[in-house]
């Protein structure tokens, strides 16, 4: 792993993005990583596009700001992707995670990209078969476990049984399984 691992989380108020960089980070915790989570919003209400970051370091993280240039950028929220810029600061080696069911050859012509690496999952589909409803933070985690190996599916699967009662924490842990082996790169 390199010393700093960033990302950026795209969603929309209600739909987990915070969550998610926070479990992201427990995860990290888990193997023995120093971490940041945070969110950026203001009073916007349910629905407004958000983000939140996650860094995770081998050394105490001594920055303080927003995340600019992230090795992995992350749309809980397909309707996103061309009406927020995701893909800002994103390196040639950096790594775009999308809920999407198209393929990620679509993503990457439609946003114009080359060099980043652009992964999809159906978040949705897979969050609304498992867990009865559209929340797709946990679904995201798996692929972007998938696409980065920031940290283990074991860590992250920890992480969600100690936020959640167990039986949500059953039903997220699946979620985070399936999303892991369906997300696909391209």
């Amino acid at each position: 792993m390199v010393p700093l691992q960033e990302v950026r989380w795209h969603g929309r108020g209600g739909q987990g993005a915070w969550t998610a960089s926070e479990l992201l980070a427990k995860a990290a915790i888990h193997e023995g990583k120093y971490i940041q989570s945070f969110p950026e919003f203001g009073p916007e209400r349910m629905g407004a596009p958000i983000r939140a970051f996650t860094r995770i370091g081998n050394e105490p993280i001594k920055l303080h700001c927003s995340i600019y240039h992230p090795q992995v950028a992350v749309v809980l929220d397909p309707t996103l992707l061309y009406t927020v810029p995701v893909t800002d600061g994103l390196p040639g080696d950096g790594a775009l995670v999308v809920n999407s069911p198209e393929q990620p050859a679509k993503i990457r012509q439609g946003l114009d990209i080359s060099q980043q690496e652009v992964w999809t999952v159906s978040a949705t589909d897979i969050a609304v078969k498992i867990l009865g409803r559209p929340i797709t933070n946990t679904a995201m985690l798996g692929a972007v476990a998938r696409a980065t190996e920031i940290v283990s599916l074991r860590s992250l699967e920890k992480a969600v049984k100690e936020r959640f009662p167990e039986k949500l924490a059953e039903k997220n842990v699946g979620v985070i399984e399936e999303a892991y082996e369906e997300a696909r790169s391209g």
